[in-house]
Parts: structure tokens; C-alpha cells; sequence
């Protein structure tokens, strides 16, 4: 293949171009941001999980306390009725009086029992309150991390996105000016070589595969036309001359 010198050099205009698009990818890719939004998110789903188990709990045990309440509530009633009873001198017979206060006296220890679960039924409820609202603190202030983080990376990314956008129009314009033929051996070695198709010999070395040429294949070089495209015998890259090449 043949290609002006001139055409050769705007080749590495394009790799120059060509890795910088690449670097942006890369930058956009790493951007910080995306980590710790992934830890962020992995923390908010936790986080979320123990406030719906204490959101949970909160609502059992307040549904527990209502039912320890009413217990507490029939036996108070129902020992009142017994009292009045008592009170009211309406049962004469000694055997139903004793029936009657041994009663009452079962529904005092029953009455103290219930109120005994329903203050601990009270203290559970309460300690989930506590680590419900504790938690939805924690959940918030997520969020507001999150939201930050999220603004961070966009403004990030809406930056690497417009040089990305100014890098590519100025490929394509230098692009434009380089034969078909020659664009489309680059794209192809590009593709096959790391993204690297075109490399600048340096001072007798390929700075592609960073290896120094040998002496046959510098002579093979020197001796080649001006508009003639080489490759590198190593990594079979194109490889441009330029004045510096030490030929």
C-alpha cells in the first residue's frame, strides 16, 4: 500500500485522537462516583431491610399490646361485677360468698399477670419505635448522599462528554482528509492491536511494541519509497517515519 508521507503523519493524529477517546471511556467509566453509589445503593438496601423489619415489629407488637389491653380490660370488668356483688350483700350463702371472693382474688393475680405482658408487650414496642426511627434517620441521610453522588457523577460525565463529542468531530475532520484505503487498514489494526494501529518510529524504535528495529529491518525501511505504508516486523503495526525516526 501506498500513502503521501503527509497522509502517514495525519495517521497519528488520528491514533493520537483515537487514544484519547479511549482514555475519556476509560475516565467515564472509573469515574469514583460509580463506586460509591454501589456501596451507597448495597447500604440503602440493608438499611431498608432492617426498617421494614422493625416497621414490622412495631406494628406486631402494637397489634399484641391492643389484645393484652383488652385482656386486661375484660378481667378488670368482670372483677368489678364480682365486687359489686360482694358489695351489694345479695349473695347470703357462706359457700358462694367464699366462692365468690377466692374468685375475685384469681381475677387480681390474672389482672396483675396481663398488665405485667402488656408493660412488656409496651417496652418491645417501644425499643422498635426507637430503632424504626433511628433507622429512617440513617435511610434519609442516605438518600441525601446518594442524591449528592448522583449529581457528582452526572455533571462528571457531562463533562467527559462534551470533550468526548469535541474529540470525536475533530477525528472525523482529520480522518477526512486521510485515503480510504489507509483509514481502513488502521481501523483494522487498531482493532487487532490494543487500540494502537499506526505508531511513530522514534529514534530507530517502534513506539507501538516499544521494540528498537533491527538493523535488516531498519535498512529495509530506509531503502523503502517515502509513500510507501511499513509495518513493523513485531507487532505489524503501520509504522511512520517522521524526522526523528534516526534513519
Amino acid at each position: 500500500m501506498n500513502a503521501a508521507p503527509a497522509d502517514q503523519i495525519r495517521l497519528l493524529d488520528v491514533q493520537a485522537l483515537d487514544v484519547r477517546l479511549s482514555q475519556l471511556a476509560h475516565k467515564r467509566r472509573t469515574l469514583p462516583e460509580h463506586a460509591e453509589i454501589d456501596a451507597l445503593n448495597a447500604d440503602h438496601t440493608q438499611l431498608r431491610d432492617l426498617l421494614v423489619a422493625a416497621q414490622t415489629e412495631e406494628s406486631d407488637t402494637a397489634r399484641e399490646q391492643t389484645k393484652a389491653e383488652q385482656d386486661v380490660d375484660q378481667v378488670r370488668q368482670r372483677a368489678a361485677r364480682d365486687q359489686k356483688r360482694l358489695d351489694s350483700g345479695a349473695v347470703t350463702s357462706p359457700k358462694d360468698l367464699e366462692n365468690l371472693q377466692h374468685e375475685i382474688a384469681s381475677l387480681a393475680k390474672r389482672q396483675g399477670a396481663l398488665e405485667d405482658v402488656v408493660l412488656e408487650v409496651m417496652e418491645r414496642r417501644e425499643s422498635a419505635q426507637e430503632r424504626a426511627t433511628e433507622l429512617t434517620g440513617r435511610v434519609e441521610s442516605i438518600h441525601s448522599k446518594l442524591s449528592d453522588a448522583t449529581s457528582r457523577r452526572d455533571t462528571a460525565a457531562e463533562e467527559i462528554d462534551a470533550e468526548i463529542a469535541s474529540v470525536t468531530k475533530e477525528r472525523e475532520v482529520i480522518a477526512g482528509t486521510i485515503p480510504a484505503d489507509l483509514l481502513g487498514l488502521y481501523d483494522k489494526l487498531r482493532g487487532q492491536q490494543g487500540g494502537v494501529g499506526a505508531a511513530r518510529l522514534f529514534q530507530r524504535r517502534c513506539d507501538g511494541c516499544r521494540q528498537e528495529l533491527a538493523i535488516t529491518e531498519l535498512n529495509e525501511v530506509r531503502a523503502a519509497a517515502a509513500d510507501a505504508v511499513v509495518r513493523c516486523e513485531n507487532c505489524r503495526r503501520i509504522l511512520v517515519r517522521t524526522p526523528e525516526s534516526g534513519l
